[in-house]
């Protein structure tokens, strides 16, 4: 079942501008949160000049200082907006933004920014020209460099796309890099569908994605691996295998008869 996108038009000469809202989830970020959004706000400032855009930090669950911290970086720069959920989860926090983002293009990235930022303009563009309705940041494709990265995390990281592709029979090769973009019309079709709102968001969107014809664009990124990292690899391992083999055993096919109900 091919799914059709009435696509965002790209930036023109007209009064109109394509939107472009960052969205950057946190939790117990109060640290790196300052640096973290200054340095992203001057790269859209200086390179984003052809689009409307604003950043929102989305705080889920914090019970650091992040959403005071958050709270005076809106006031001391323009475009920074702030969203607050009292239950904590990745997926939780973006399903919540993006649905109430009233932006043509929408982005997350992590906010460590372990993903180098050159790569911003490309994956907005890809969406912006038409050439997707999913662009994501990839680290296991041609172009691609990663930098400080464990063998342990490169071996899970190639094995869990290999099940997915072996499940699933996808094309993309990166389910996990925090670094994406959605059209609106798309993310307004596939979010209330999405089921997880933990780390498995991100896999549970790209292949409910694909396989209902969404077109998913890959853009390739310079990454370095955060040592600070505090995901806990062997919880998000089993929770990642529970929604694929969720997916597997009827999920995807009943997701793919909601979609096809509506056209």
């Amino acid at each position: 079942m091919q799914k059709q996108i009435t696509k965002q038009s790209a930036p023109t000469k007209s009064h109109h501008k394509v939107t472009v809202e960052v969205v950057i989830p946190v939790y117990n970020e109060e640290n790196a949160l300052p640096y973290s959004i200054k340095k992203l706000h001057g790269y859209m400032a200086t390179n984003l000049i052809n689009f409307d855009w604003n950043i929102l930090i989305a705080d889920n669950g914090s019970s650091d200082m992040t959403l005071q911290v958050a709270s005076s970086l809106k006031k001391q720069m323009d475009n920074i907006e702030v969203f607050h959920l009292n239950k904590k989860g990745r997926g939780r926090a973006l399903i919540k933004s993006w649905l109430q983002s009233k932006a043509d293009i929408i982005c997350y990235m992590d906010v460590d920014l372990s993903t180098n930022l050159k790569s911003l303009v490309p994956l907005i563009n890809a969406i912006s020209n038409q050439q997707a309705d999913i662009a994501i940041g990839s680290r296991l494709i041609k172009g691609s460099e990663v930098v400080n990265r464990t063998l342990k995390r490169e071996i899970l990281s190639r094995g869990y796309i290999l099940i997915i592709k072996l499940m699933f029979f996808v094309k993309f090769s990166d389910a996990q890099c925090g670094f994406k973009a959605i059209s609106r019309k798309a993310a307004q079709i596939l979010l209330p569908l999405i089921k997880d709102k933990g780390w498995f968001f991100d896999s549970e969107l790209l292949i409910i994605g694909e396989k209902n014809g969404f077109k998913i664009r890959e853009i390739p990124v310079s990454w370095v691996d955060d040592p600070d990292s505090r995901v806990n690899i062997i919880k998000t391992a089993s929770g990642d295998l529970n929604g694929l083999f969720r997916l597997w055993f009827g999920g995807l096919r009943q997701v793919s008869r909601k979609l096809t109900s509506k056209d």
